[in-house]
């Protein structure tokens, strides 16, 4: 049998890696092989690792003005001792003229920086191909193959505008599938497939017969990326935390309403270190909302912002967190990084389960959240984050948090700060007459 149709092992994995250090091309890597030289390229692209990592002496740093810039002084601190703000890991979050530099050698083969000479000098974002690490994802993917929706943010966006409006007309998937076979590609099992997991505008309710159908007592949960927890496990958290220590986290879940009557959820994010809690409301628990909230924050904060703040996510295996390379990155850059704990171990991101509790204050188990907009879940926020804590010295989340990354920001959040006397943390904050 040919060897291209069988799965790569981890001696050939092996074999990848040390050759590229030596800086062999594919092709003679593939003839070593016996392998096609297409495998071999789409391996290394498929499985390499990205880390935001400096080199000898240096911090990482990709602004492209590095060398020459002669900023000093960008983040008020008076203690500091460095010389230029080219030097300090805050200068591209904290710099107005930041623009970031990308390595050619990355788009182009061998789309790694195994074997690079300029290595013990680059201080830009680098991939490596591991063999170890690559024979894990694949094993990974095998077991997720038949698990998920495999589907791009991309081509989500380009079926959505095609089907949502003709269900809107009161048409079925198999009428849209039939009269719009050249468009679609896909057959109206799948269209009814992608409908129930809510990926389109127009959802199960708008179907005809749908609403007619007893709801099952238990509804599927559907992965949009069937590799979503490869290179994402807890195990690969404790490690990137374990190489970059000052990394804050920053942990992401979600809040359950009524059980059977009320459609709409939370998603709230926390930051352990301020303490600060923020809660966003959903019409449904999807994959599509929580990338939409997440498109409007991109929005609300520029990249340096973001990526100062979430810098790394953790989040539990809901299918609703089942999208995060959509999160994670766009056509320009990389944004965050997310990573999954391990199943049915909520006490690995403690810290939000624990302030869940406020928001429990205000909004107790068995609460409908159908009433609700966002304008009152950011005054339940507002009034939660300034309640003080002992935990800060007696300070509130707001203030540690703008402390930290500035008041601008705090803003843009829909923050701000609710004076001592006038915190509510009962249900009659959010009671309309």
């Amino acid at each position: 049998m040919n060897s291209n149709y069988l799965r790569m092992t981890l001696n050939e994995r092996k074999h990848i890696e040390q050759s590229l250090k030596v800086r062999k091309s594919f092709s003679k890597i593939a003839n070593e092989l016996g392998r096609a030289k297409s495998t071999v390229s789409r391996e290394v692209q498929r499985n390499s690792v990205f880390l935001k990592t400096g080199s000898f002496g240096k911090i990482f740093n990709n602004c492209i003005r590095r060398h020459s810039c002669d900023k000093t002084s960008l983040c008020d601190k008076d203690d500091c001792r460095l010389e230029y703000c080219r030097y300090c890991k805050l200068c591209g979050s904290l710099c107005s003229e930041y623009v970031r530099e990308h390595c050619p050698r990355l788009d182009s083969p061998p789309y790694c920086c195994n074997g690079c000479d300029m290595l013990r000098k680059c201080t830009l974002e680098k991939a490596f191909y591991k063999a170890g690490v690559a024979h894990r994802s694949a094993s990974e993917l095998l077991k997720l193959s038949r698990s998920g929706i495999d589907i791009t943010e991309q081509e989500r966006k380009r079926l959505d505008d095609i089907v949502s409006p003709l269900i809107m007309r009161g048409q079925s998937p198999y009428h849209i599938c039939e009269n719009n076979k050249d468009a679609l590609m896909i057959s109206d099992k799948t269209l009814y497939k992608y409908v129930s997991a809510n990926l389109f505008s127009a959802t199960a309710t708008d179907l005809l017969r749908k609403v007619k159908m007893k709801p099952r007592k238990t509804k599927p949960q559907v992965k949009i990326e069937k590799g979503c927890y490869i290179g994402r496990t807890y195990q690969d958290f404790l490690a990137y935390v374990e190489k970059y220590p000052d990394t804050e986290v920053v942990q992401m879940d979600s809040v359950i309403g009524a059980k059977g009557v009320s459609e709409k959820v939370l998603l709230t994010i926390h930051f352990p270190l301020s303490q600060l809690l923020l809660a966003y409301i959903r019409d449904a628990n999807t994959s599509r909302s929580v990338t939409e909230i997440f498109e409007r924050l991109k929005s609300a904060l520029n990249f340096n912002d973001f990526e100062e703040i979430f810098p790394l996510i953790l989040t539990d295996r809901g299918s609703e967190f089942s999208a995060p390379s959509v999160i994670e990155s766009d056509e320009n850059a990389c944004w965050t990084y997310i990573f999954y704990c391990d199943p049915n171990c909520a006490y690995q991101k403690a810290s939000i389960e624990n302030n869940h509790r406020f928001i429990r204050m205000l909004l107790p188990k068995g609460t409908s959240f159908n009433r609700l907009k966002q304008d009152d879940i950011d005054l339940m926020m507002c009034h939660i984050n300034s309640y003080k804590r002992k935990s800060l010295g007696g300070q509130s989340p707001i203030e540690v948090f703008a402390r930290a990354h500035g008041n601008t920001i705090i803003k843009k959040l829909g923050l701000k700060l609710i004076q001592p006397n006038e915190i509510i943390l009962n249900p009659s904050l959010l009671k309309k007459d």
